[in-house]
């Protein structure tokens, strides 16, 4: 289970500390296969006399990648901004794990070009892939991906792949782009090469931020993270080859965005528990956005559904999950919420709103601005801090409690005036014994190991 960029699932942290939400918050950890019970935290943070990470006593850290340092390839150089990330498990007991950058033009540090994983040299996102033995040693370190823009989020494939998003629509002759931005890139962690650098144009160009797939269908839902107006619409693609595996997406499929009868507006459904019968999927008219982004195109007289900020997108149970993290009138949503959970239920074409946050959500305490979550070990989340002052790795249990399990220690700055980068990326081995996360500035991966069970 996956979620990423600014998810308000995370300030169900604040809710420890007062803050108000309303709905089932077990609805969040639906068809999980981890244990039910979470506990409640494990001890204080131990200050880091090499000013990295603080842990509680009993873990420890590795420093597997700092921006900047060569690639064990000799491609080039660590690059920076690492953003969402997953661990894919490959042969005798190798872990691959495959990290974003979400650099733009301005980024520090680019993605390398390779030939034969480079889309558009002008770009400097992408991916790169640490492989890893038991021990957290790293491997290899290399390109999976380079000349994408804006690598946010994502998500995995049932068959062990990473689907990049870029979180951008420029086209070609924008911002120095030769190539047009705004698709979804396959990433094999094992074999990079087996997947390229080829756009999955089928699936829309917008501004992408996450993927779920149905792992009995195939289908793939995706989400569209727009800040001002026109937001974002929530799709599923139809791959013609579904559940294919690696590539198997190329051979295209039909995109549709959903519509709630009645509804134009997600942000004005505020009391949790409201279910919408009879959602309706409408084809996009033209995914390429040749013309016009797709969240502007005629939808017919129905129109179509919009939200603010829809972010990250998991699949638990027999539903998927997707976030708006959260709605504003001053920016022309119709109401305003600081984060909305929804459910659909493919089977039944049913719309749940399972979780509402606010308004008193909006106190800033520890937990806000969060980022990057991921199922934890024990049942709950794990939940990436992004905001002011010392950043955190916190983790939420199924109570709604909240601990901290990690702090940036003087990442940048000095003693005397300490900056902290946030984190990004938080994901597990697949083995559970080990949680890597990333800083993002600068860019340092961690391997992080304790009793986490």
């Amino acid at each position: 289970m996956s979620a990423t960029r600014r998810q308000i699932l995370s300030r169900t942290g604040a809710a420890a500390a007062g803050i108000a939400f309303t709905g089932a918050l077990s609805e969040l950890f639906a068809g999980s296969a981890v244990a039910a019970e979470s506990r409640g935290g494990y001890g204080p943070l131990v200050p880091d006399p090499a000013g990295l990470l603080d842990l509680p006593a009993g873990f420890r850290y590795t420093v597997l990648s700092r921006q900047g340092e060569p690639l064990r390839s000799g491609e080039g150089l660590v690059p920076s901004n690492p953003d969402g990330m997953a661990a894919f498990a490959g042969r005798r007991g190798r872990t691959h794990l495959v990290r974003n950058h979400e650099n733009r033009v301005t980024g520090k540090i680019g993605v390398p070009t390779v030939p034969g994983l480079t889309y558009d040299p002008a770009a400097k996102g992408g991916c790169t892939v640490l492989t890893l033995d038991g021990r957290n040693n790293v491997l290899d370190e290399r390109v999976g991906i380079a000349g994408t823009a804006v690598n946010c989020a994502g998500g995995p494939t049932p068959w062990g792949t990473w689907l990049t998003c870029e979180e951008t629509e420029d086209k070609a002759g924008t911002n120095g782009y030769a190539k047009d931005h705004g698709f979804i890139f396959e990433v094999d962690g094992a074999d990079p090469h087996r997947t390229g650098a080829v756009p999955l144009t089928a699936m829309g160009r917008f501004q992408h931020e996450a993927i779920a797939v149905d792992p009995a269908n195939g289908i793939v839902y995706e989400t569209e993270d727009a800040f001002q107006q026109p937001f974002g619409l929530f799709y599923r693609f139809l791959p013609e080859r579904p559940l294919g595996g690696t590539g198997s997406l190329r051979a295209g499929g039909a995109l549709e965005a959903m519509r709630v009868p009645g509804v134009p507006d997600l942000s004005v459904i505020q009391e949790t528990g409201a279910r919408f019968e009879g959602v309706e999927w409408v084809p996009v008219p033209d995914p390429q956005a040749v013309e016009t982004p797709i969240r502007l195109q005629d939808f017919g007289p129905k129109g179509i559904t919009h939200a603010q900020k829809l972010e990250g997108c998991y699949w638990g149970g027999n539903a998927v999950y997707f976030v708006s993290s959260f709605a504003r009138v001053k920016d022309g949503s119709g109401a305003t919420h600081f984060g909305q959970v929804w459910k659909y239920e493919p089977h039944r074409r049913r719309l749940t709103l399972v979780v509402v946050f606010g308004p008193s959500t909006d106190i800033q305490l520890p937990g806000e601005s969060p980022d990057n979550i991921c199922l934890a070990p024990t049942g709950g989340l794990m939940v990436c801090e992004d905001g002011d002052g010392a950043q955190h790795v916190y983790g939420v249990n199924r109570k709604g409690e909240v601990y901290a399990v990690a702090r940036g220690a003087r990442n940048i700055g000095t003693p005397e005036a300490p900056e902290w980068g946030e984190f990004a990326g938080v994901t597990f081995s697949p083995d559970l014994r080990t949680m890597y996360v990333n800083c993002y500035t600068p860019g340092t991966t961690f391997a992080v190991t304790g009793p986490w069970c």
